[in-house]
């Protein structure tokens, strides 16, 4: 069993900065992969950024790259979620993922363990 806790979010303006963390206890963090997934108000639930268990490969929806950075410290056992940049169409509830698995997926049914989310408002 793995039990995940983000934290990090916030109000902000566009054009800010936030950093999300997720923190892993249970399982060995190096056997999972972490994902980053996001949920606006009347919309589904999608994807932001993956890690692979390793740190080496990274994978990042469209609407977030150059912006957006996905790292994981697994001697730290947390991911993180570096956001710049931020428009308000970035505003959602911000969920962190794991799986025990060698790839990344960007799909949430391929999740095992979710965090129970953090809220990030962009607006001025």
């Amino acid at each position: 069993q793995v039990h995940l806790v983000e934290s990090g979010g916030g109000l902000v303006q566009p054009g800010d900065s936030l950093r999300l963390s997720c923190l892993a206890s249970g399982r060995t963090f190096d056997t999972l992969a972490m994902g980053w997934f996001r949920q606006a108000p009347g919309k589904e639930r999608e994807f932001v950024a993956g890690i692979s268990r390793t740190g080496l490969r990274k994978f990042y929806a469209d609407f977030v790259k150059g912006r957006f950075t996905i790292s994981k410290d697994n001697a730290e056992k947390t991911a993180y979620l570096r956001m710049n940049s931020l428009k308000p169409e970035d505003t959602a509830i911000y969920y962190c993922a794991a799986v025990n698995s060698p790839s990344v997926s960007r799909r949430s049914d391929e999740y095992d363990y979710w965090g129970q989310g953090t809220q990030v408002t962009v607006s001025s």
